[in-house]
C-alpha cells in the first residue's frame, strides 16, 4: 500500500505551495514527490503517474496491485480519481475522518521534514524544491529508522535490509567473542600477578 498526503509551505511573495508525496508503506521510501500550487485531482494523478513510472509497476506482473491510502480531501474523493485509479488497476482506501494516525508513517515523515526544511524562509519555488530534494535524498538513503531495525528506507525498498542486519549480527557476535577473550586474558593476567 502506498500513502499520499499533502504538506504546505509558504514562499515569501509567491504564496502557498503544496507538497504531494507518495510513501511506500512497507519500506517508508518516498517514491515520488512534487510541489504544486493547488491540491487538485489533476495534481494527485500527476504524482501517481510519477510513482508508477519510477516503480515500473506497469511493466512487471505483480500479485497485488498497489493500493492508495489517503485522507478524505476533495482531490481524493473525486470521481475523476476513481476512474484514473481503475484504469491503473489500483484501489483506494480512505483514512478515518479526524484520525491522522491512519496515515501515521507519512505524517511522521512530514514532521521530520517540517523540523528541517520548514526552519528557513524561501523566496523562490526552486529554492524550496532544492531543499526538499536534499531532504528526500537524505531521508531515503542516509537516515536510519529505528522501526526498520536501523536501516534506511532505501535498504528495505531495494531488498538489502536482511543482508545488512545479518552482517551486523555477525559483527556483533565476533566483537562480543573478542571482548570476552580480552576480558578473560585480563582476568588471568591479574590473578597471576
Amino acid at each position: 500500500m502506498d500513502m499520499m498526503a499533502w504538506f504546505s509551505f509558504r514562499i515569501v511573495g509567491w504564496g502557498w505551495y503544496y507538497l504531494g508525496s507518495i510513501l511506500d508503506d512497507f519500506s517508508r521510501y518516498i517514491i515520488a514527490w512534487k510541489l504544486f500550487t493547488t491540491m487538485a485531482t489533476t495534481d494527485v494523478k500527476e504524482i501517481l503517474d510519477l510513482a508508477v513510472e519510477r516503480t515500473g509497476i506497469q511493466e512487471i506482473a505483480v500479485r497485488h496491485r498497489p493500493r492508495l491510502l489517503s485522507d478524505n480531501g476533495p482531490a481524493y474523493v473525486s470521481e475523476e480519481l476513481k476512474i484514473y485509479l481503475a484504469t491503473q488497476g489500483m484501489t483506494q482506501t480512505h483514512g478515518a475522518p479526524y484520525h491522522p494516525m491512519t496515515q501515521g508513517k507519512i505524517e511522521r515523515y512530514h514532521r521530520s521534514m517540517k523540523n528541517e526544511v520548514n526552519l528557513q524562509k524561501y523566496y523562490l519555488p526552486w529554492e524550496l524544491e532544492q531543499e526538499i530534494e536534499r531532504f528526500v535524498t537524505y531521508y531515503n538513503n542516509k537516515r536510519y529508522h529505528e522501526s526498520l531495525n536501523n536501516v534506511t528506507p532505501a535498504d528495505v525498498y531495494n531488498g538489502r535490509h536482511q543482508e545488512i542486519i545479518s552482517r551486523r549480527e555477525r559483527l556483533k557476535r565476533r566483537t562480543l567473542k573478542t571482548r570476552k577473550l580480552y576480558n578473560l586474558s585480563q582476568s588471568i593476567a591479574q590473578s597471576t600477578s
